[in-house]
This record gives C-alpha cells, structure tokens and sequence, in this order.
C-alpha cells in the first residue's frame, strides 16, 4: 500500500510541482484546494500525511490545523505548514498550532521530499 499526502494548496503551480515531486518518489498525492471545507475531506481521506498551506480562500490554515489536532480520529497525523512568508511569528504561529514541521516557499525538490520522508511512515 501506498502512503497517502493530502496536499491542500490553493496555488495550481505549486500543487502541480508537490504533485509532481512526490509521485514520482513512490507517493499518492491527493489535493484539494479551498479551505471552507478541507477539514470534511481530511476526515474522508484520512491521509498520512498533510500538506497545508497557510493562506486558503475561505479559511486560514491555522483555522483547519487547530481542528485537526483537535479531533482525536486524525489528530496524530503529522501536518507540514506552508507559507510564503517566512516571518518568525508565522513559524511560532505554527508551533503553538502543532505544525509537525514548517517549511516556506519557495523550496527545492529535495527539501521537499526530505521533509515528507521525516514526517510520513512508508507503507
């Protein structure tokens, strides 16, 4: 069995590189792209691992990481923060939200796949 990434991301390039970076590694990647429902599609697909962007349409991905560690079916499941802004309050934001791990944009492939690898059990 593959390991499953849900990728939310509202940014078409950057969906399709994510895509593109992790599949041809061995992963399957799912993505979805609003924020004012990507907490019913987490509980549908019930990744191992979560790509979430943190400025969404509709809802902010701090909003939908506070809910995610907040139900217990899929609180443990590590979350990789992305941001465009890099800015130290961001990543302390993130911590106390209980990113996993924080990454900004733009990154390389191989911090990309680094940072899926660390957090994400190969099945």
């Amino acid at each position: 069995m593959t390991s499953q990434v849900l990728l939310i991301e509202d940014e078409p390039n950057i969906i399709e590189a994510i895509s593109f970076i992790l599949s041809r590694d061995g992963w399957q990647v799912r993505s979805h792209s609003g924020g004012q429902d990507a907490m019913d599609v987490v509980r549908a697909r019930k990744p191992d691992l979560i790509i979430l962007d943190v400025m969404l349409p509709g809802r902010s991905g701090f909003d939908l990481l506070a809910d995610i560690r907040a139900d217990p079916q899929i609180a443990a499941t590590p979350v990789l923060m992305l941001t465009a802004r890099g800015q130290r309050k961001d990543r302390e934001m993130a911590e106390r939200a209980g990113a996993s791990l924080f990454m900004t944009k733009p990154f390389s492939n191989a911090e990309m796949l680094e940072a899926v690898r660390s957090l994400a059990p190969r099945t």
